[in-house]
C-alpha cells in the first residue's frame, strides 16, 4: 500500500528548491539582460491573444479576426482569465508560470508517493523537478511547458488512485497545453484494467475536451490543427497527409533516429543521471507495477519517435526542450517508483546524490535563460515599442517573428509564416517566390524580417526600402543576427 505521508514538510521543500532556482535565474536576467522579459517571442504570442480575448476581441491576433494560432489554448484561454482580473502584463504571466511550476513539483511528489516511493524520496521528485533548468525556465518563460508540466503530474497522480475520469480529463488538458503530450491518453487507458466502461471514458473525455478546439481550427484554419502547428509541420504521417513530400528513409529511419539521440542528450543536460538511469528505472516500474506504470512510463521512449514520425518540426531538445519538458514529471516519478520504499538509508542517499548533482546543471541554464531574454529585449521587443512610435496606427506590417512586435506596436500584422495568418500556408509550399507573391497581392505598409531568412525578398530594392535595423552582438536564441523595417515602395511582383 502506498504510503500517505504528512505533504506539508514535502511541500515547503518544493517551494524552497523553486525559490532558489528561481532567484538564480533572476539574477543572471538582471545581470544579462538588465530587465525582466521573456526568452522566445512566442510567449509574447500568448500574451498578445490574451490581451486580445480579455478586451473581448475575440480569440483573433488581429482583433475580429478568429484564428487558432496557438498550439496551447489551454494557456492562452488561462492567461486571459488571468488578464481579465489583473491586466495583461509581464508580471501576470510570470506569476502564473511560477504556480503552475511549483503546482507540477507538489504533485509529481504526490505521484511518485501514490506509485510507491517513500516519503522522503517523493519529496525529493518533487524537489528535483523544481530544481531542474528546464522547469525553472519554463516557469519564467511565459510558455505553457509548467502548465503542461502540472496537468500531466496530476493524470498520474489520478491514474496511481484509479480515478479513470480524472486521469482522463488532465491528461486531454495536457495535450491543449502540449499536443504530445495526446500520447499519455492511450498510454494511460491501456494502464488499467480493460473493459468498455473505461475504454469509453478514455475516448469520451478527450472527444469532449478536444472537440471544441478542433472545431474552432477547422472554422479558422481548415484543418484539425491550429495554424501554428500547420505551419511548421516538415513532414511526417501529417505532413504526408498536408502533401509534404520527402524520402522514406528520411521519414521512418534518419529522423528518428536523430530524435532518439537528441532526445537523450536533453535528458542528460537537464540531469547527466538520467538517461542512464531511466533504463533500469523503466525495468523496475515494469517488474512492481505491471502495465499500470510501465505503459504510461514507455511514452518517454515513444516520444521522440512520435515526433518524428507524425509531426515533425524540430527536435525534442528545440528551445530548451518546450516540446518536451512536459514529460519530465513522468520521469521523475519512474525514478522515483524505482527507489525501495523500505530502505530508508538507501532513499535517503539516492536523494542526496541526485539533487547535488543537479546544482551545477542550474548555472549554465540561467544563463541560458537569461541571454534569451536579453536578445529578445534588444530585438523583437525594441522593434515593437520603435514601430508603434514611427507608424500611423492604421500600418498594416508584415513580419516573420509576430510576438513581441505585435504586442507593442499594436498593428494589423500579416504573418509571413503563417502562424496565425493561414492564408499564406499554401503561398509557402513554394518557398521564397510564394512569399513574394503573397505580400503582392496583400500589400502591407511595411515589412519587417530576418533578411537571412528572405534573402531574395530583402534583395529586391524595386519593392522595399530599408528604414531601420537592429543588429545582436551575440545572438543566442534569435532566428538570425539582424532584423530590418523596410517600406513597401510598391506591391507589384
Amino acid at each position: 500500500m502506498p504510503v500517505r505521508p504528512r505533504r506539508a514538510p514535502a511541500d515547503l521543500a518544493v517551494l524552497l528548491a523553486a525559490a532558489l532556482a528561481l532567484t538564480l535565474f533572476l539574477v543572471r536576467e538582471r545581470q544579462i539582460a538588465g530587465a525582466a522579459g521573456f526568452p522566445l517571442d512566442d510567449s509574447w504570442i500568448h500574451l498578445h491573444f490574451a490581451r486580445n480575448l480579455a478586451s473581448g476581441a475575440g480569440f483573433s491576433y488581429n482583433p475580429g479576426v478568429p484564428v487558432a494560432g496557438s498550439t496551447a489554448p489551454v494557456w492562452t484561454l488561462l492567461l486571459a482569465a488571468g488578464a481579465v482580473v489583473a491586466g495583461p502584463s509581464l508580471a501576470l504571466v510570470k506569476v502564473l508560470g511560477v504556480l503552475a511550476t511549483i503546482a507540477a513539483g507538489m504533485l509529481t511528489g504526490r505521484a511518485a508517493c501514490a506509485w510507491g516511493a517513500s516519503p522522503l524520496v517523493g519529496a525529493g521528485a518533487g524537489v528535483a523537478l523544481v530544481a531542474t533548468g528546464a522547469l525553472t525556465w519554463g516557469a519564467l518563460s511565459g510558455m505553457e511547458v509548467s502548465l503542461a508540466a502540472a496537468l500531466v503530474a496530476g493524470a498520474l497522480l489520478a491514474h496511481a488512485r484509479e480515478r479513470a475520469w480524472a486521469a482522463a480529463a488532465l491528461a486531454s488538458l495536457a495535450a491543449l497545453a502540449r499536443p504530445e503530450a495526446i500520447l499519455l491518453v492511450p498510454a494511460l487507458a491501456l494502464g488499467g484494467p480493460l473493459g468498455l466502461r473505461r475504454l469509453a471514458i478514455y475516448v469520451a473525455v478527450p472527444v469532449v475536451l478536444l472537440a471544441p478546439f478542433v472545431a474552432f481550427c477547422y472554422a479558422t484554419v481548415g484543418t484539425p490543427l491550429p495554424a501554428t502547428a500547420a505551419a511548421k509541420i516538415e513532414g511526417g504521417l501529417v505532413g504526408w497527409l498536408a502533401g509534404v513530400s520527402e524520402p522514406a528513409r528520411v521519414t521512418f529511419v534518419e529522423r528518428p533516429a536523430a530524435f532518439l539521440a537528441e532526445w537523450a542528450r536533453w535528458l542528460a543536460v537537464t540531469h547527466w543521471l538520467m538517461p542512464i538511469a531511466l533504463v533500469p528505472a523503466l525495468a523496475v516500474a515494469a517488474r512492481r507495477h505491471g502495465r499500470a506504470l510501465a505503459l504510461p512510463a514507455l511514452t518517454l521512449l515513444a516520444h521522440p519517435l512520435a515526433m518524428a514520425l507524425l509531426a515533425p518540426y524540430r527536435g525534442p531538445a528545440f528551445q530548451e526542450g518546450r516540446y518536451s519538458m512536459h514529460l519530465l514529471p513522468l520521469a521523475m516519478v519512474v525514478l522515483a517508483a524505482a527507489v525501495p520504499a523500505a530502505r530508508a538509508r538507501v532513499g535517503a542517499a539516492v536523494v542526496a546524490v541526485y539533487l547535488v548533482l543537479a546544482v551545477p546543471a542550474l548555472v549554465p541554464a540561467a544563463t541560458r535563460y537569461a541571454w534569451g531574454v536579453q536578445n529578445m529585449n534588444a530585438m523583437q521587443v525594441h522593434l515593437g515599442r520603435w514601430l508603434d512610435r514611427e507608424l500611423p496606427p492604421k500600418s498594416r506590417v508584415a513580419v516573420n517573428d509576430i510576438g513581441a512586435i505585435a504586442y507593442f506596436s499594436r498593428r494589423e500584422i500579416i504573418d509571413l509564416m503563417g502562424l496565425v495568418t493561414p492564408a499564406i500556408i499554401p503561398y509557402r509550399r513554394d518557398g521564397e517566390a510564394g512569399v513574394v507573391r503573397y505580400l503582392a497581392e496583400t500589400c502591407p505598409d511595411h515589412v519587417v524580417i530576418f533578411p537571412a531568412w528572405f534573402p531574395a525578398l530583402s534583395a529586391r530594392h524595386d519593392l522595399l526600402e530599408p528604414w531601420y535595423r537592429v543588429r545582436l552582438e551575440r545572438n543566442e536564441v534569435a532566428g538570425a543576427d539582424e532584423m530590418v523595417v523596410y517600406r513597401v515602395k510598391r506591391c507589384a511582383v
